[in-house]
């Protein structure tokens, strides 16, 4: 069961036992992996290896003894002068499908609020008006949808000031604080889709409340985060709401794409291949997330269902369940090991929007969310490089 040792003494003593363990690890670690031969990429260098390694075992740890709550936004009140508020979003953004679904979990939006970075306003306080011809890049973070933050002061933090740089000058980044969800064995809550109400709230807001247009806006978000961004720019397109137009741009790093696992039998797969490359195996094998965000929802639609796990094997695709989504970038890693559900989200959305609309670059060697690790070197440079080279098109 997942965070089985959460409570104490049983904590204390997990956490005495993994430190012993460590101590024993990071010298055979790095004995095992000591030539290029034997490491999980040879263009690795050992200190990469090592670091994978002792990644992949905190992953590991926060699922038995549960990682810390995100703080609540109020708390954070040397950052009161980024901090923005959203309003819930109103019952007329809430249409077909997603409306259906909200109802059956007993999802209702809420007031949540986010971070902004970049230039304040004369006031000192940000969330100031657009500009004429600024952009902004609409955050949503990762965290396997159960845990993170945006915080800048986070583990996120050199990502975004690498992410603002590819979009020149003119660019805020606003990014959202979406609610989390959870399930046994802590108290149920905001199952699908309240990370999508959120977002939608989010989005009106940049353009209603800051006056953005549309066109300035680019959805962006990593890992779990990009899964919502591209629930996001997906909802855009099927509700067709005047007041929501389609953003400029949608840029996915790392995006989670398949939830119900649906390639982990396949010896082939990069879900197998890459189980020692990357450091999300906790996460991604594990039920907790789908259990989260499943809520009442029946259990195959964690598999089946293009809001959760689009690249997903028995995903509900047919031709066209993509179109109206902007200009798109997909950041992935060759050593990820949920590479299988973007290549098949890439696949899918090439079809319905045409090659010329998803540009996907598949960095060699690089593991999951490079863009917001900074030891990632001198492949998250590279990354940042494309993403650059992309931005000047959109």
């Amino acid at each position: 069961m997942s965070f089985a040792f959460r409570q104490q003494p049983l904590k204390a003593l997990f956490l005495l036992g993994t430190v012993a363990y460590i101590a024993v690890a990071i010298p055979v670690w790095a004995l095992t992996n000591a030539l290029p031969s034997w490491r999980p990429r040879r263009s690795w260098p050992l200190k990469r290896a090592v670091l994978v390694n002792l990644v992949r075992l905190y992953v590991g740890i926060t699922y038995h003894i549960g990682a810390p709550p995100s703080p609540p936004l109020e708390s954070y009140e040397q950052d009161a002068p980024s901090i923005a508020w959203v309003e819930p979003a109103t019952p007329d953004l809430i249409m077909g499908e997603i409306r259906e679904l909200a109802e059956q979990n007993g999802v209702k939006p809420v007031k949540v609020g986010g971070f902004w970075l970049g230039p304040k306003g004369p006031d000192g306080v940000a969330g100031q008006r657009a500009k004429p011809g600024e952009r902004v890049v609409y955050h949503l973070h990762g965290g396997a949808h159960v845990r993170g933050t945006s915080h800048p002061g986070s583990s996120m933090g050199p990502g975004y000031e690498g992410l603002m740089d590819c979009f020149g000058p003119q660019t805020r980044i606003f990014s959202l604080e979406y609610r989390l969800a959870s399930a046994a064995p802590y108290p149920a809550a905001n199952p699908f889709p309240a990370s999508l109400l959120d977002a939608i709230a989010g989005y009106h807001y940049l353009l209603h409340g800051v006056g953005f247009s549309p066109q300035q806006v680019i959805i962006s978000g990593d890992s779990a985060g990009g899964g919502i961004a591209l629930n996001l720019a997906r909802y855009l397109a099927l509700a067709n709401l005047p007041s929501l137009p389609q953003a400029g741009a949608l840029l996915l790093l790392s995006p989670t794409m398949d939830w119900g696992k649906t390639y982990a039998a396949d010896p082939r797969s990069a879900f197998r291949r890459n189980v020692r490359s990357d450091f999300v195996a906790a996460i991604v094998e594990n039920d907790y997330t789908p259990r989260a965000l499943r809520g009442k929802l029946p259990e195959d639609f964690v598999r089946k269902s293009l809001w959760i796990s689009p690249g997903s094997r028995e995903a509900a695709w047919a031709r066209g369940a993509f179109a109206g989504l902007p200009p798109t970038l997909i950041l992935a890693g060759e050593a990820e090991q949920t590479l299988d559900g973007m290549r098949a989200v890439r696949d899918r959305m090439r079809e319905d929007m045409g090659e010329g609309l998803v540009t996907y670059i598949e960095v060699p060697d690089a593991a999951h969310d490079i863009l917001m690790i900074k030891w990632f070197e001198p492949e998250r440079t590279q990354a940042l490089s494309r993403i650059t080279e992309w931005a000047r098109g959109v």
